[in-house]
C-alpha cells in the first residue's frame, strides 16, 4: 500500500499589490504603473488575515510580501503588525525608494526578517536607465540607509545584463558602504518584460553568465565580507559554495512543493506567473478553502508526485535535479507550457555543449574527469 506524502504549507508569496512605483525594463511581472502610496490595486487586509489564519493549521512559518511594490499598499503598517503578532517570519522584496524610516522601523519590530532591495547598477544613470525612473538610484540607496539605521541588514539584488555587468564588483562596495549584509547577482529572465529585453539582446549569452557566475563565487566573494550569492542552477555551482548559507539566498531552489503564492486579488497561484498564465491560478480566497486548494489542486499534486523524476531534457538527466528541482517551474511553464520542460539556461548550455559533463547521469566516464575540476 503507498502512503502518500503530505507536504506543510511552510511559506506564502503574496504579491500583495498589482502596482509599482517605477518601470522596471526587465520585471517579470509587469505592474501597472502607480506613483503614489495608497493608489495601488491592493490585497483586502481582512482577505490577507484569514488567509493566514487558514495556513497556519497547514504549517505555515513565514510569508513573503512582494508585489508590484510592497510599499504602495494603503495599510502596509497593518499587514507587517499581523505577521508580527501572528508570530512569522518575514521576507519582503522592495525596491527601496518608499522605504521610510518610519516604515523600516515597523520592518524591525518583527522577530525573523528578511529584506531584499533591488539596486541594478553602481550608478544613477544605469540604475534609473533599468529602473525606468529618474530618482530610482537615490530612493533605493535612501531605502536602504533606512533599513540599515532601523538595525536590519539587508540583501542587495541585482539582475545582471549586458548594460550593467561591469558594475558587479562597484556594485558589492556600494552594498559594503551602506550596511547591507548580502548581495545576490541574478540572470535576466525570460519572462514577461525580460523576455523582451531577451529578444532585443539585452542578456548576456548563457556563456558568459556562466562565467561571471563562476568569477563572482570563486574570486568576487573572497574579495567581500559580504554574504554573496549568484542565482543559477545548481549544476553550474562549485561544490566549495553549494552546501552554505548566503544571507537567507538558500541553494537555488525556490522550495516550490511547501510554497502556494497569492495575487493581489486575492486569488491562490503558484506564484507571480499567475498574472500571465492562468493555468497557474489554482482558486480564488473567497470562495475555496486554502486546506482544499492546497491538499486537491491538480496541478499542486502533480508537482509533488512528479518532482524531480518526470523532469525532461537536460533537467532530467541532471545529478544536481533532486537539490535543484527544475530551478524554475513556473518560468519553465511559461516558456513551454508544461511542467516538466527543462530550464531555459541549462538548455542553452547543453545545446552549445557547455553543460557540465560532471553534473549528468549519463556522463563519459572520461568527460566527467575533464569537466569535474572546474565546479570544484
Amino acid at each position: 500500500m503507498r502512503t502518500e506524502t503530505v507536504y506543510p504549507l511552510r511559506q506564502i508569496y503574496f504579491y500583495i499589490t498589482s502596482s509599482c512605483n517605477l518601470r522596471c525594463s526587465h520585471c517579470w511581472i509587469g505592474p501597472e504603473y502607480k506613483p503614489r502610496p495608497g493608489t495601488a490595486c491592493a490585497l483586502d487586509l481582512d482577505l490577507f488575515v484569514h488567509i493566514i489564519r487558514q495556513a497556519v493549521p497547514l504549517g505555515l512559518s513565514g510569508v513573503k510580501l512582494t508585489g508590484g511594490e510592497p510599499f504602495l499598499h494603503p495599510e502596509i503598517e497593518a499587514l507587517l503588525a499581523f505577521i508580527r503578532e501572528s508570530d512569522l517570519r518575514l521576507a519582503l522584496e522592495t525596491n527601496g525608494v518608499l522605504c521610510t524610516p518610519r516604515l523600516a522601523g515597523k520592518i524591525a519590530e518583527n522577530k525573523k526578517i528578511f529584506v531584499a532591495v533591488s539596486i541594478d547598477g553602481s550608478d544613477a544613470g544605469t540604475h534609473d536607465s533599468i529602473r525606468g525612473a529618474k530618482g530610482a538610484f537615490e530612493g533605493a540607496l535612501n531605502g536602504i540607509r533606512n533599513l540599515a539605521g532601523a538595525g536590519l541588514k539587508p540583501q542587495v539584488i541585482m539582475t545582471v545584463m549586458k548594460d550593467n555587468k561591469d558594475q558587479m564588483t562597484d556594485v558589492v562596495r556600494l552594498a559594503e558602504s551602506l550596511g547591507a549584509g548580502s548581495v545576490k547577482f541574478n540572470v535576466l529572465q525570460p519572462t514577461f518584460r525580460g523576455k523582451d529585453l531577451h529578444d532585443k539582446g539585452a542578456a548576456l549569452p548563457v556563456e558568459e553568465y556562466i562565467r561571471l557566475g563562476r568569477w563572482a563565487e570563486m574570486e568576487l566573494s573572497a574579495a567581500t565580507q559580504l554574504a554573496l550569492f549568484y542565482h543559477q542552477p545548481a549544476a553550474f555551482r562549485p561544490l566549495s559554495r553549494m552546501f552554505r548559507t548566503n544571507g537567507g539566498t538558500g541553494c537555488g531552489s525556490c522550495g516550490i512543493r511547501n510554497i502556494i503564492g497569492v495575487l493581489s486579488d486575492g486569488s491562490y497561484a503558484l506564484c507571480g506567473i499567475g498574472e500571465h498564465v492562468k493555468d497557474l491560478v489554482f482558486g480564488h480566497a473567497r470562495t475555496d478553502r486554502l486546506e482544499h486548494v492546497w491538499q486537491s489542486n491538480e496541478v499542486l499534486r502533480r508537482l509533488r508526485e512528479g518532482l524531480p523524476d518526470k523532469l525532461e531534457g537536460v533537467c532530467g538527466r541532471c545529478l544536481m535535479k533532486h537539490r535543484c528541482l527544475g530551478s524554475c517551474v513556473a518560468q519553465n511553464y511559461y516558456g513551454a507550457k508544461q511542467l516538466w520542460a527543462p530550464y531555459w539556461y541549462c538548455e542553452a548550455a547543453e545545446q552549445k555543449g557547455i553543460f557540465p559533463q560532471s553534473r549528468l547521469s549519463r556522463a563519459p566516464e572520461g568527460e566527467r574527469e575533464q569537466h569535474f575540476d572546474c565546479y570544484r
